[in-house]
C-alpha cells in the first residue's frame, strides 16, 4: 500500500471560497470539473490532469484489440497521468494495438486481465512502471482514503451492474474503470470509464459503484467463481 502523503500545497484564496492544492488532488467549492458543467463541491476529492481516451478511440469496436482493450486503455491513461504525459486519441490507439501485440507474444492472449495481471503485465511489464501496487479485499472506505492520498485508481467491475445508459445493452461482464475522485455531499465516485467516449468524469453513485467491483481471471472470457474486491493503486511521481 502506498500511503506517503503529500506535503506540497499552495492555498489561494478567494472571494467565492478556497481551493486547496495537495500536489494533483484538489478540493474546492468553486472549480468546475473538466468538460462538464458539474461544480466541484466543497466535499470533493478530484485527482486533475488525468487524461481520457476510451478503449476504442475511434470508435473499432469490432476489433477485439479494442473490444476488450478495458485493461490496457486505463493502464495507458494511469500511467499518462502518473508521468504528466498528454494522451490523444491517436496516441491510445497505437498503443493498446502494442499492448495487445505485446501480450499475444508474451503470455498468449489479451482477451481478460485480472487486476494482479494488469498491474505486473501492462503497468509494470510494458510500461516498466513500478510505482502502483495490488490490493485485495477493499471496502469502499480503503477507495475514498486511496483518493484523500491523491492516489489513481484502477478497478475491475461487472459493467452490467453498474446500469451505465451508455453502454451496448446489457454491459460488460468484464470491464475496467479508472476511479479519479469521490464526493462526499453526493456520495459518487468520478470515474473515467473507457467504455464509453461520453466516459470523462463519469458519475457513479457509491453504493452501485462498489456493488459492482468483481475482478475476473485472465484468459479469454474465463467462467467467474466468486467475487474479489481488488483493485489497482497508481502513484505519480
Amino acid at each position: 500500500m502506498l500511503n506517503q502523503k503529500p506535503t506540497n500545497y499552495l492555498i489561494i484564496s478567494l472571494a467565492l471560497g478556497c481551493i486547496f492544492i495537495f500536489n494533483t488532488r484538489v478540493l474546492t467549492n468553486t472549480a468546475v470539473a473538466a468538460n462538464t458543467n458539474i461544480p466541484i463541491t466543497v466535499k470533493q476529492y478530484y485527482l486533475t490532469a488525468v487524461p481520457f481516451v476510451p478503449q476504442a478511440p475511434f470508435g473499432e469496436w469490432k476489433d477485439k484489440r479494442f473490444q476488450d482493450g478495458c485493461e490496457e486503455a486505463t493502464s495507458i491513461i494511469a500511467v499518462a497521468w502518473a508521468q504528466k504525459k498528454s494522451l490523444t486519441k491517436t496516441q491510445a490507439k497505437q498503443e493498446i494495438i502494442k499492448i495487445a501485440a505485446y501480450e499475444q507474444k508474451k503470455f498468449g492472449g489479451y482477451a481478460d486481465t485480472s487486476a494482479a495481471d494488469t498491474l505486473l503485465r501492462i503497468i509494470k511489464g510494458y510500461f516498466n512502471y513500478q510505482r502502483a501496487t495490488l490490493k485485495k479485499n477493499i471496502t469502499v472506505d480503503d477507495i475514498i482514503a486511496e483518493i484523500k492520498n491523491g492516489y489513481l485508481i484502477i478497478a475491475p467491475f461487472n459493467g452490467q451492474k453498474l446500469k451505465n445508459p451508455y453502454y451496448t445493452a446489457p454491459g460488460p461482464e468484464r470491464h475496467m474503470i479508472i476511479i479519479r475522485g469521490y464526493d462526499e455531499t453526493k456520495n459518487e465516485f468520478i470515474t473515467n470509464d473507457v467504455g464509453t467516449r461520453r466516459g470523462e468524469n463519469y458519475r457513479y453513485p457509491k453504493d452501485i459503484l462498489f456493488s459492482a467491483i468483481r475482478d475476473y481471471p485472465t484468459g479469454n472470457h474465463q467462467l467467474i467463481k466468486k467475487v474479489e474486491k481488488n483493485i489497482i493503486v497508481v502513484k505519480n511521481n
